[in-house]
């Protein structure tokens, strides 16, 4: 289902970091997407920038394309579009991210990929959005979902609950 005429593009416009939260932790995008960011105080968060901007110092950063911020891209017949991720434990948060990116690029007529890096594991990984579209919708219409709630989703404790800006807000 093309959610062309459900959600026009200014109207479908999501960030991608919303996309991420979304499959890392549906409370932590209920905060974010109502103004409550946490990340600016956050460890780890503050070492993923460092990597990104010391491993990729060449590259152009903070790409702003329509309505979206990518980490950095490379054009070519192919647009890439390039995130850079501290670990692989969010693996399909990461990808959903990129899909999403993809997949609005293509909304604007613009044919893209994704490349994943994870410098710390010297590795990449390369996303395409091929059949995937319902996919990505999907996720769009549950993003709204959790961002129309009036109150947070009761949290999941997890161990990834440790590291997360957030875990104040939900277990302290």
């Amino acid at each position: 289902m093309d959610l062309t005429a459900e959600y026009p593009l200014n109207e479908l416009l999501i960030g991608g970091t919303e996309i991420n939260y979304l499959f890392i932790c549906p409370t932590k995008l209920w905060y974010f997407s109502h103004g409550i960011t946490m990340e600016q105080e956050n460890e780890w968060v503050d070492l993923g920038r460092f990597l990104h901007e010391r491993r990729y110092a060449s590259e152009e950063k903070e790409v702003q394309i329509g309505g979206i911020k990518i980490d950095f891209i490379r054009k070519g017949d192919t647009i890439e579009v390039h995130e850079v991720k501290l670990g692989k434990s969010m693996e399909r948060a990461h990808e959903m991210q990129a899909l999403y990116y993809i997949y609005y690029l293509k909304r604007l007529g613009i044919k893209a990929k994704a490349v994943l890096h994870y410098p710390k594991l010297n590795e990449t990984k390369e996303v395409t959005l091929d059949g995937r579209e319902e996919e990505v919708e999907e996720a769009i219409r549950e993003v709204q979902r959790v961002k129309s709630l009036p109150a947070p989703p009761e949290p999941v404790k997890s161990k990834k609950c440790k590291k997360c800006a957030y875990y104040e807000l939900c277990w302290v």
